[in-house]
């Protein structure tokens, strides 16, 4: 670098400097800017004011818009003030001012209640559905819920939540009127947000819309952002605008199940589904292109879908602990890219799910939404047993109006049959150890150092090969019964068809059982006790005595084992105590009629006759397999004495 380069180089870093210091505003001219944002700031607080006490002030009314006349701007707005607006809001700073109404529109299963300012959801009400204690289930915090659309427009950045749209039905502005369903399959409600012309008034042909298409009978939402006149007004070099989508989601279940809790789920456009954690908070940053994000409870999830892709998205939950509302559960927010091309006319197509995580109801969109419901999808052969058994199974026998203590009941009844043949298999295995059982009992006194364990071990499996007997043979059945066992774990507490169903002394076979309440907390336990968890945690006990008796040698064997089989029932009581009751009530069905084949087996099976063939068995020479004969001859051509 010669002289003449770095002689320019410092011109150039001195002009920059001099320039940045020349445009510094003094403090003077600092405090006049302020005093101007601050008299900005109290007239729309006087706005709000005064909206707020000419509402209060108005009568009752039951029509679907609150209030349903015009608003007008009650502020005398000076010239300089709405020139600070202009400043700060461009185009669109006559919308900043208005009185935030809000308008219901509802089909036969949601209510949806939306809010003038920002134009979006302020309320989501299931219509079907009810909280724990009888209150209407409310989807989400209505004075908390944010949803903003950001974007640059005359060097500044504006969000869709700073303005008052306007409302319109079917295309024609709304006022009071009755929305409905008689004539027409589907309702368009839109809120729209004018920019300003010249002389303040609102121009007509450039605006941002919200278009919410709702069916009669659908969850599913249609949602458009339309921006008609646009191309001059949002900066030419935008390729996505903002969305900022967030909720506090609220206590809808007596207990909250920490396996199966509130968290964010998404898409990817071309791959799996994947969610953030469920037990402790949480925050992912994602740059590839995705399908949807859901916002997802226990049994109820608002899914934002997009037509095509969002581009990226921040997702985070969080658990605040400054929070008034006593139902608060969990906050839940999403920053989202939406792709975009500027025109003068463009639709951005999304679509909003708001409702129940019902299986079928969800799998009808065919965009993997269904799989928010846990049911072991990291191994195939659970969601399998689950989607292709249980789930059809329960649904046929709930299609009859029956209790669902009595479906559960069917539906054990019908597995257990259909495990028959691996049961008696297991219990014919058992039977006979039990058998050869004084055998090994000598083989053990005969050596009985640890050192000749080897040859006791090798001893015993002789034992087995000339009786016929495979100590394996009973274990197998028992591993090919736990998909089912653990299919079950995860199909109960997420299944919402048992949510708020009552049976015997059970309110809710979703959640707890509680029969009584402790005047102490008791650790890894719990405040209640749960009578059908009780119930099974005994009947497991019962049962493993009685499989250490079938089992006979086998457990002798290992006393350690022996132990834990015990200690694992007296854990599970305290998993348990807090889970969904209709899952402990499956498991205490599923031993009782355990109990029953058990005595079933036993009057089948003659011990005697068994230990008659076990005897002949010893008497037939031992079959070598294939590959046995294989490796001495092999070991014969070597030289080697079979």
């Amino acid at each position: 670098m010669n002289r003449d380069t770095i002689i320019g180089f410092i011109l150039i870093a001195a002009i920059l400097v001099g320039y940045s210091i020349w445009m510094t505003p003094s403090k003077e001219e600092l405090a006049d800017r302020q005093r101007k944002i601050d008299s900005v700031n109290f007239v729309r607080q006087q706005q709000r004011l005064i909206d707020s006490l000419r509402i209060a002030t108005l009568p009752v009314n039951n029509a679907l818009a609150e209030p349903a006349e015009e608003v007008v701007d009650l502020v005398d707005t000076s010239d300089t003030d709405m020139n600070e607006l202009r400043k700060r809001f461009g185009v669109f700073a006559g919308s900043t001012i208005g009185t935030d109404t809000t308008y219901t529109i509802e089909n036969d299963l949601i209510e949806l209640k939306f809010g003038a300012k920002g134009g979006f959801i302020h309320e989501a009400v299931l219509k079907n559905f009810q909280t724990f204690d009888s209150l209407p289930l409310i989807m989400f915090d209505p004075n908390t819920a944010l949803f903003n659309l950001s974007f640059f427009v005359q060097n500044r950045t504006v969000s869709t939540g700073d303005f008052y749209f306007k409302p319109y039905l079917n295309g024609e502005p709304f006022t009071n009127q009755q929305p409905d369903f008689s004539d027409r399959d589907s309702l368009v409600f839109s809120m729209r947000l004018f920019a300003d012309m010249a002389d303040g008034a609102f121009d007509e042909s450039r605006y941002i819309e919200f278009e919410y298409v709702l069916r009669k009978d659908q969850y599913m939402i249609d949602f458009n952002l339309n921006l008609e006149g646009m191309d001059k007004i949002i900066a030419f070099n935008t390729s996505f605008l903002n969305l900022d989508f967030a909720v506090d989601q609220l206590r809808q279940e007596k207990s909250v199940d920490q396996w199966n809790g509130s968290t964010i789920y998404f898409k990817y456009l071309k791959d799996e589904v994947d969610y953030l954690s469920e037990t402790k908070d949480d925050e992912e940053s994602i740059k590839t292109r995705l399908k949807w994000i859901s916002f997802k409870q226990r049994f109820f999830s608002i899914a934002l879908i997009a037509k095509e892709h969002f581009d990226n998205a921040e997702l985070k939950t969080i658990t605040k602990t400054d929070v008034n509302n006593p139902r608060y559960l969990k906050s839940v927010s999403s920053s989202i890219g939406l792709p975009f091309t500027l025109q003068s006319s463009q639709t951005i197509p999304l679509s909003l799910y708001i409702g129940p995580n019902n299986f079928k109801e969800l799998r009808q969109y065919d965009l993997d939404l269904e799989r928010q419901i846990p049911l072991g999808w990291g191994f195939f052969l659970l969601a399998w047993i689950n989607i292709y058994i249980v789930i059809p199974v329960f649904g046929f026998l709930g299609s009859y109006g029956w209790n669902y203590g009595i479906v559960i009941l069917v539906l054990t009844l019908l597995l257990k049959l259909l495990l028959f043949p691996i049961a008696y298999k297991t219990y014919h295995s058992s039977a006979k150890m039990r058998v050869l059982k004084p055998e090994i009992d000598e083989i053990s006194a005969k050596f009985p150092k640890s050192e000749d364990a080897m040859k006791k071990q090798q001893a015993v499996m002789q034992l087995y090969k000339r009786a016929g007997a495979n100590p394996m043979s009973g274990c197998v059945p028992m591993l090919l019964q736990m998909p089912i066992l653990i299919a079950m774990f995860r199909f109960f507490p997420s299944s919402i068809e048992l949510r708020q169903q009552p049976f015997l002394w059970a309110e809710d076979l979703s959640s707890y059982d509680s029969v009584m309440s402790l005047p102490f907390n008791i650790p890894f336990y719990g405040e209640h006790v749960s009578l059908f968890t009780l119930l099974m945690t005994i009947s497991t006990i019962i049962y493993t005595y009685l499989n250490n008796q079938m089992m006979g040698a086998q457990t002798t064997q290992l006393p350690g084992m022996k132990t834990m089989m015990y200690l694992m029932p007296i854990m599970f009581l305290g998993l348990f105590n807090n889970y969904a009751s209709g899952l402990s009530y499956y498991y205490l069905l599923a031993n009782l009629i355990t109990f029953g084949q058990m005595y079933i087996f036993r009057l089948a099976i003659n011990e005697d006759k068994l230990r008659a063939q076990i005897e002949i068995n010893k008497k037939k020479p031992i079959k070598k397999s294939g590959f046995q004969k294989r490796l001495e001859e092999a070991a014969k051509k070597r030289g080697y004495k079979a």
